[in-house]
């Protein structure tokens, strides 16, 4: 059943006068825990209409979110500004050519929360209590000068609208070259603000026209883009999430995703193409969006990617060094052409999980098992609306592991080149270790075991031919041995090409 369906003693949303409670709750600790910061009109109006969204989530009925309108702004001596009719993902913004884009079958899947954690995913409601407006009230709580509430000690809140984000990251100091060259890189590649609001801004509108069709539906923004592994050429990730019941996968989701694939083929054509049915374990339709230029999958109710988002996002921000080494693995397995499930290699997924084991099974770990010591925020069965809520609850973690990003990356390349058995272990996040591999169909005669954290299935099942395991166990090895002699990114992964690239 769907998560918290009334099969687990609780409904799949919170009680009408539990809400109203609550509601009443966050407005009191608004009035008490916002900055002074005054922000453009465009932004206060957004979050009058988010927290309207927000509101009718909470009351459990999404057939009473309003679709996606626009909001009148005022211009600069507070008169209303003309809106146009075009829809408001794509209006005043001249198209690229298609001969300009590269297609690529599947994007690394990167995110960065330095340069992007201010823009918010519509369709995953975030805390009321981090609101900075609110509906209907004579003065917005945005000009009281009140302090900020101290967010220092806890991994950083998503945003609902754009505002600034009052928690600035700090990243590792790099006293070394190989250190210096990992942490370039990140900053050069890593995603911006103005990539997720595009993945944002086509979201937005995608959802109001599928809404037309599954008028109960949420579009839900996952994956790579709220994760903390995003990078500026990290594709967008949907989940369609059409009813509180389980979909069936291989009929009803393709289904339902045909009936999209037919929308965005004929209503949608000016502004999508390639509208392409991937029948997959999880059926996709992929397609890009020509205005902003990324490369969507969308899926039907797989919300167990709405979980580990939030799962890996919060292993994103709870130590600095997790960001930059993850994704420099990224751009070294992609350069490699180890990063594509469609081809046999692996998804960027299993990549992240590869690395989040590796810093959590050194001598002295560097990451913990998150769902062992909080399992309270990331209970599987937890209500979809409460999801985002994990992250803005754990504080960071305190390793006394010192070492530096050099360090890490070769040991990751020597951890799976000389260290873990491929033949008899699996890797798990949720135990933070090593564990031997069940007998389970899905887990015999796999070359890698990679467990998904929430439904515990094999993430690396796309590795099914020895010969692509062996080019994966090769590189690594290979990799392994230069970097330990050289010393030089460079030698694994050309930079400059790399940053071009991104």
């Amino acid at each position: 059943m769907f998560p918290n369906s009334s099969n687990s003693g609780r409904t799949p949303f919170p009680p009408k006068q539990k809400q109203q409670q609550q509601q009443s709750d966050c407005f009191n600790k608004l009035l008490l825990n916002t900055p002074p910061t005054l922000l453009p009109h465009q932004q206060v109006a957004d979050t009058r209409f988010n927290f309207q969204n927000e509101a009718a989530l909470l009351g459990g009925n999404l057939a009473t979110i309003p679709a996606v309108t626009q909001q009148p702004m005022p211009n600069g001596n507070g008169s209303p500004a003309h809106m146009s009719d075009a829809p408001i993902a794509f209006r005043g913004r001249k198209r690229p050519s298609d001969q300009s884009i590269p297609h690529d079958v599947k994007r690394q899947r990167l995110h960065s929360h330095r340069s992007e954690t201010t823009v918010v995913n519509q369709a995953v409601p975030l805390p009321v209590e981090h609101r900075y407006s609110l509906p209907g009230s004579n003065q917005s709580p945005l000009f009281h000068a009140h302090s900020i509430p101290d967010l220092t000690g806890c991994v950083p809140p998503l945003r609902y609208t754009l505002f600034p984000d009052p928690i600035e990251t700090p990243l590792p100091v790099a006293k070394d070259k190989l250190s210096q060259q990992v942490l370039e890189l990140f900053q050069a590649c890593q995603q911006q603000t103005c990539d997720l609001n595009r993945k944002e801004l086509c979201r937005t509108e995608l959802q109001r026209e599928i809404q037309q069709i599954f008028p109960q539906s949420r579009l839900f923004l996952v994956g790579s883009s709220l994760n903390g592994f995003g990078t500026r050429s990290s594709d967008g990730d949907l989940c369609l999430v059409v009813k509180e019941e389980p979909v069936n996968q291989k009929t009803e989701a393709r289904h339902i995703l045909s009936l999209v694939q037919k929308l965005f083929s004929t209503k949608l054509s000016s502004y999508i193409e390639r509208p392409q049915l991937i029948r997959a374990k999880v059926p996709i339709v992929k397609f890009r969006d020509k205005v902003s230029c990324v490369e969507f999958d969308l899926n039907v109710n797989n919300v167990v990617g709405i979980r580990n988002t939030f799962l890996l996002r919060t292993y994103a921000y709870i130590e600095n060094r997790v960001r930059p080494l993850v994704l420099v693995v990224k751009k070294w397995a992609s350069f490699h052409e180890l990063n594509d499930a469609s081809r046999g290699t692996l998804s960027s997924y299993t990549l992240v999980l590869m690395v989040l084991h590796y810093l959590q099974t050194l001598p002295e770990p560097i990451l913990p098992s998150l769902q062992k010591n909080y399992p309270e925020s990331f209970d599987p069965t937890m209500q979809l609306h409460l999801v985002h809520q994990a992250p803005c609850t754990i504080p960071p973690y305190l390793s006394k592991n010192g070492s530096s990003l050099g360090d890490l990356l070769i040991g990751f390349f020597k951890y799976y080149a000389t260290e873990f058995d491929w033949s008899h272990q699996m890797i798990s996040i949720r135990e933070a270790k090593a564990i031997p591999r069940p007998d389970g169909i899905e887990w015999r005669n796999k070359f890698i075991c990679v467990e998904e954290p929430f439904d515990r299935t094999n993430t690396a099942r796309a590795v099914h031919e020895k010969h692509k395991f062996d080019i994966i166990r090769g590189e690594i090895l290979k990799s392994w041995q230069v970097l330990r002699d050289k010393k030089d990114l460079n030698c694994i992964l050309p930079l400059r090409m790399t940053v071009q690239k991104r």
